[in-house]
């Protein structure tokens, strides 16, 4: 399973997430894009060397996270099980005649 897939599947859960520049935010994720870009809500913002900001909501661009730090409590056993349905034996032909594989 790829992470983005993972990670669309945390929404309403809490995390920490580390960005590049060394900012700390925490809150709640309402949704993560393919590109792994993340809104949060109920946001605590802590840049480095600065006191903590409260913010309602923030978008954060994928390219600039580091790391999630997700909680304890999160069953990741539930989580990683790849729900999503492989394509049959022509399908996948199809999709290989489509991008030239043969």
């Amino acid at each position: 399973m790829k992470l983005v897939r993972f990670l669309m599947k945390c929404a309403n859960e809490t995390v920490t997430i580390e960005l590049k520049n060394g900012t700390i935010i925490h809150g709640t994720i309402t949704s993560v894009s393919p590109q792994m870009n993340t809104a949060l809500r109920t946001v605590k913002m802590t840049a480095r060397g600065r006191d903590p900001v409260a913010l309602d909501t923030i978008n954060l661009r994928g390219s600039t996270i580091r790391y999630y730090i997700l909680p304890d409590s999160l069953p990741l056993d539930t989580l990683l099980i790849d729900d999503a349905p492989k394509p049959k034996n022509k399908a996948r032909k199809e999709v290989a005649d489509k991008a030239g594989v043969r």
